[in-house]
């Protein structure tokens, strides 16, 4: 039997009614989990925490998972791949001192939420992600935003973006058995590289890779646990 009219109307208006009410909740959450869980950390870089307190976060896990958007753990969102936790991301963001004019490399776009924090602190931002379903994702998921300064490449990140190259930042959030040799070229000098180092199994640790004079020096920062670095 037809839905009468008046439920269509009656459901148009709930919807008016509890849509802002919904995403009022979340950006209470957004604002509780900056405070709590990167503030408290020790998070001071205002760039940093007001890029993490502006994107909604919930509008990159899968619908299911929307109410975990801002807990202090990383999600899943399909083919082996996880959002990561809000502090990994914001943690990773300060180390690399962004400024406005910088370009930055990420490898392993994900759900394109690390990218769109990005987005917020430089001037544009190339993501590759090797999983074609993930890529056409965030391709839709950021130009739903509105997003202009990110560019996706759907690619074994390996070899880097090397027509783009040289970049002031990298960021690689999968965690890779050694630091690749070829993002190493394509960081500038002065620049800075953040990357998980360690096996699948064993322990990982973020790793600051920074380029003094054409030499590489490291600096092993905290325990992580990231997916694995996906090679073609």
């Amino acid at each position: 039997m037809p839905i009468p009219l008046i439920l269509y109307c009656l459901a148009a208006a709930l919807y008016a009614v509890c849509s802002p009410k919904l995403e009022g909740t979340f950006q209470e959450e957004r604002r509780k989990m900056v405070s709590m869980q990167i503030e408290n950390r020790g998070i001071t870089d205002e760039v940093t925490l007001k890029a993490m307190s502006k994107v909604p976060r919930h509008k990159f896990v899968p619908s299911e998972l929307e109410k975990y958007a801002y807990n202090d753990r990383p999600l899943p969102i399909g083919y082996g791949q996880t959002i990561s936790q809000p502090y990994i991301v914001a943690y990773m963001t300060e180390k690399l001192q962004l400024k406005p004019e910088h370009r930055v490399l990420e490898i392993g776009t994900g759900s394109g939420y690390q990218a769109v924090i990005l987005a917020q602190l430089v001037d544009q931002v190339y993501t590759m992600e090797i999983i074609p379903q993930l890529a056409a994702r965030s391709v839709a998921k950021i130009h739903s935003l509105g997003y202009k300064n990110i560019h996706i490449k759907q690619k074994d990140g390996f070899h880097g973006w090397e027509e783009e190259a040289p970049f002031d930042a990298i960021i690689v959030t999968a965690a890779a058995s050694f630091i690749p040799p070829p993002l190493l070229d394509q960081l500038i000098e002065g620049g800075r590289m953040i990357i998980p180092v360690g096996s699948s199994f064993g322990p990982q640790h973020l790793m600051l890779v920074t380029k003094v004079k054409g030499k590489i020096k490291t600096k092993t920062l905290i325990p992580v646990r990231f997916v694995p670095f996906t090679r073609q």
